[in-house]
């Protein structure tokens, strides 16, 4: 025989539902706030770059470039323009969501080129980079 169960249960009909947040489906269109602001940091960052790709120095036009997070989100990164880079498609899945020190120890020429060409990202992480760089060289 089935034991009397101590829960109380409460009707579904009792129960109050919350409106649901619309989702936003994958490859559907910003809103044109965030739109704007994300145009204006990609702007930013190819003209703090010159242009060019941080990592190998190819030349980008506006709709090749992507934006990078030399810090990765994954490991913490913002969105501050002190973060941020332009790179190429190729490049910036090469990196991945590495930290700059194992790309550039990877990849010692993407850490010259960094050194070179990214002028406004924050003076600890173009620190690190002539490091890993330096430490790349010497092995």
């Amino acid at each position: 025989m089935p034991r009397p169960s101590s829960r109380r249960t409460i009707p579904r009909t009792a129960l109050a539902r919350l409106p649901r947040r619309p989702r936003r489906r994958f490859g559907a269109a910003e809103p044109p706030a965030e739109l704007a602001v994300k145009r204006s940091l990609k702007a930013a960052a190819l003209r703090d770059c010159g242009r060019r790709c941080v990592y190998c120095a190819t030349p980008l036009e506006r709709e090749t470039a992507t934006l990078d997070h030399v810090y990765p989100r994954a490991h913490g990164g913002t969105d501050v323009p002190g973060n941020l880079v332009a790179s190429c498609v190729r490049c910036n899945r090469l990196k991945g969501d590495l930290l700059p020190q194992e790309f550039f120890l990877r990849f010692p020429w993407a850490g010259l080129n960094f050194m070179r060409y990214a002028r406004a990202v924050h003076r600890a992480l173009k620190r690190n980079a002539r490091r890993a760089v330096s430490l790349a060289c010497a092995a």
